[in-house]
């Protein structure tokens, strides 16, 4: 059996003065395949950059593999993809990569096109196909679902369950449930290595939190009860000692050394009660730690005339001459809500930009076929994909967005959010927090109709769970894109699929 063995590990970036890891011991072995689950910003992507070695550290790693890193950086796109994927493999067959792209469903015919032609979803799953067949490597893969649609997720799924010697960075329930053994959670106050799937973690998970929550209460009852018996005890104490100084009883005097005697011993049993009160607050002290609290959230939709918000009417998206999608016809009626689903480039964004073109009044930059018609006065609120335009304060944000910076930055605090994210630059902030600014903007406007745009890549599974609740308590109307095949069951009225060409 081969190890990874993590001693003592302690960890900070130069500028900050918290440690993001503190004194942190665990091992793994290197045949697990292990999902690797935590809130957005405590650490999964530095620490795989630990295991790297980019960062210097105090502690130990000790590994006898050496770590790949997916995805990788790769230059010059315009290069044919099998010569990208022979650099990331060089010592494979050809007919070994045909192999894996197969299991995959890639086609063959990507060997010989340009990177930059393949859709994002291609490439993934090209990567992960060169990565695993680079021998005697223990393959960090982070995040590789967010380029996936539901039926890519699917097949990936599969293809690493075949696999063994990973970590999986994901936030995604039933990915993680169809494809790892091990569960690596980096929870609030330390690091846990679990065996199962996701499920199974979070079962065990909530099983103790729970636990420890009644045996709380169990020890702050005890505590008040102790408190009361320890002022008793000691009010005792007091009590026998004055009677020393008492007067004669019967004309005898007060026996003083039976009285200290007496004294001593309520002292002592004072001091005991003392001792096992704070035993019992160190012990409730230790619980609940690792408690992950999920506020709930609010949203203040409003409510349009007419039961009608938007209709299409046989749209399909169109690039240059070509349709890329079969015509759509379909209504947004209030408090309905609708998933778009379709395979990667299908045209599903495109509708929902098309949408906001009417809604904005703008000239239509995305070509299209059909007709999509907007109630008057429709109050829509958006999330896109895309955060790579975040930057400046939140603060300036806000006032930009025309939203009240309080009740955003409380919104952002629910969604675990540390305030010592408001001191900083949005473009510092990792792929999931920048994802929560959208959700975040998004929840304090008031609107008739909420599009949201892939709005959970990137975004931690406890955060999710909270907007899968917000919107059922709300029941907002939605039109939204999302491969996370859990969050769309929980939430969408109506599946509306989008068929390509």
């Amino acid at each position: 059996m081969s190890l990874i063995q993590i001693e003592n590990l302690t960890f900070s970036y130069p500028s900050s003065y918290d440690n993001i890891f503190e004194h942190v011991s665990f091992q793994i072995d290197t045949d697990w395949k292990l999902g690797f689950v935590g809130r957005n910003g405590r650490g999964k992507t530095t620490f795989l950059n630990l295991l790297q070695g980019k960062y210097e550290y105090s502690g130990k790693i000790t590994s006898s593999v050496q770590f790949d890193y997916f995805p990788r950086e790769i230059k010059d796109e315009d290069r044919w993809t099998g010569d990208i994927l022979r650099e990331i493999c060089p010592e494979s067959q050809e007919w070994e990569l045909l192999r894996e792209l197969s299991y995959l469903s890639v086609p063959e015919d990507v060997l010989w096109r340009p990177y930059q032609t393949l859709s994002k979803g291609e490439q993934t799953k090209a990567q992960l196909a060169a990565c695993f067949l680079r021998e005697g490597k223990f393959l960090l893969i982070d995040e590789p679902t967010n380029h996936l649609d539901i039926e890519g997720r699917q097949l990936a799924a599969a293809y690493l369950k075949k696999k063994k010697g990973f970590i999986l960075v994901s936030h995604d329930r039933r990915f993680l449930d169809g494809c790892v053994d091990h569960i690596l959670s980096l929870n609030r106050a330390d690091i846990e290595v679990q065996s199962g799937n996701f499920s199974s973690w979070m079962e065990n998970f909530n099983r103790q939190q729970e636990f420890e929550r009644l045996k709380k209460e169990r020890l702050q009852k005890d505590i008040r009860r102790l408190e009361k018996s320890a002022k008793r005890a000691g009010g005792w104490s007091d009590q026998v000692e004055k009677s020393k100084k008492g007067t004669r009883n019967s004309g005898l005097r007060p026996d003083r050394g039976f009285i200290g005697h007496k004294s001593a011993k309520m002292m002592k049993r004072s001091k005991v009660i003392e001792a096992r009160q704070h035993q019992a607050i160190e012990e409730k002290s230790g619980l609940l730690k690792n408690m992950e609290t999920a506020e709930n959230l609010k949203l203040s939709p409003l409510t349009y005339h007419t039961d009608r918000l938007a209709s299409f009417s046989e749209v399909a998206v169109r690039y240059g001459e070509k349709e890329i999608c079969s015509p759509l016809s379909f209504e947004i009626r209030r408090g309905e809500r609708i998933a778009l689903e379709g395979g990667n480039g299908s045209g599903k964004s495109s509708l929902l930009k098309i949408l906001m073109e009417e809604v904005s009044g703008q000239n239509h930059q995305i070509s299209h076929t059909g007709t999509v018609t907007v109630g008057s006065g429709l109050v829509v609120s958006y999330v896109p994909q895309d955060t790579s335009h975040l930057k400046g304060s939140l603060s300036e944000f806000a006032e930009e967005a025309g939203i009240e910076e309080s009740l955003f930055k409380a919104v952002l605090r629910k969604m675990d959010f540390e305030r010592v994210q408001f001191e900083k630059d949005m473009s510092e902030f990792s792929g999931g927090q920048k994802k929560k600014v959208l959700l975040a903007r998004s929840l304090c406007e008031r609107a008739h109709l909420y599009v949201w745009d892939e709005p959970l890549n990137f975004v931690d599974i406890y955060s999710r769970m909270q907007i899968e609740a917000l919107i059922q308590e709300f029941g907002p109307a939605m039109i939204f894109v999302e491969h996370d095949a859990a969050f769309r069951d929980m939430v969408a009225d109506r599946v509306i699929k989008v068929t390509s060409y």
